[in-house]
């Protein structure tokens, strides 16, 4: 798949589709782009082009650290530019989890380059604020400071970035522990810091100044409680928001791929209300 530079880091990118208004998809956790061609492969059919790309520091795109921002601000930044550079703004914006958040934070950053919304997957609550920053950083804080960057390099999380893109071994080695950690205290802290918001790092007075037409599709386990979608919705004006046919289940992540059943349910509520915003007419 294509790489390109994007504000200094190389971008894993892919477009699937050849004709139509541009959507993006964007993955949740740390994943790589590849769990969501199939559902971008369904919206496709329907008339759409859709971009996945890995975020920076995920997948197979470029390992580059750094603290300045919240980590979606900065992937919503990358794809601003990303999108800019391949000459196709405005487009959709949408992902899942992680992937849902950066949406939402490219909605607020760059309201211009959005025709629309769509949100998957919402995180919230007290569980996930309780479990995501272990998961995103405490855990690899532990790992260095005992082990060094050889120890992180071994874990299976940056292990599978480096067998995706095997220069980010170098770059991760090139890293002292004590700044690795530092960085990764500092990403806590700001995660940490919006841990009690409607979604982390999103406040209510954010999601109630969206003017941009959302689509919101709750989740259905503890991380992606479907009450954080059904609040993200109340608070977004003018947002829709589409109930799958599926109970909440009592456990931390139900995984993407135990989704795929309802792909295709979703790829048409994608469509259906991208062609209301889009101002074209394209067959399903």
């Amino acid at each position: 798949m294509p790489t390109i530079n994007i504000r200094g880091v190389n971008l894993r990118y892919e477009i699937i589709g050849d004709t139509g208004p541009l959507a993006t998809l964007i993955t949740g956790g740390r994943r790589g782009y590849d769990e969501f061609i199939p559902l971008a492969e369904k919206v496709a059919a329907k008339g759409y082009r859709v971009l996945l790309h890995d975020r920076r520091n995920t997948g197979a795109s470029d390992i580059l650290m750094a603290a300045d921002d919240v980590e979606e601000a900065v992937w919503a930044d990358d794809l601003n530019a990303l999108l800019e550079t391949l000459g196709e703004i405005p487009a959709f914006i949408g992902g899942s989890s992680s992937g849902a958040r950066t949406a939402l934070m490219f909605g607020l950053r760059h309201p211009k380059s959005a025709r629309g919304l769509l949100l998957l997957r919402v995180s919230g609550g007290a569980f996930a604020a309780e479990r995501l920053p272990e998961n995103y950083y405490e855990q690899f804080i532990r790992i260095a400071g005992k082990g060094g960057m050889e120890a992180i390099c071994a874990t299976p999380e940056y292990g599978e970035r480096i067998v995706a893109n095997p220069a980010n071994r170098d770059r991760l080695m090139a890293m002292s522990a004590e700044a690795f950690i530092d960085i990764q205290t500092k990403l806590r802290d700001l995660f940490v810091a919006g841990a009690d918001l409607p979604v982390f790092g999103v406040t209510q007075a954010q999601l109630n100044s969206i003017e941009i037409p959302t689509m919101v599709i709750p989740g259905n386990d503890r991380i992606h409680d479907s009450n954080s979608g059904r609040a993200v919705h109340a608070m977004i004006p003018g947002s829709e928001m589409h109930i799958l046919p599926m109970e909440d289940q009592d456990v931390p992540v139900v995984p993407f791929e135990d989704w795929e059943a309802h792909e295709p349910e979703i790829a048409s509520v994608l469509t259906d209300f991208m062609r209301q915003h889009d101002g074209s007419v394209v067959a399903a």
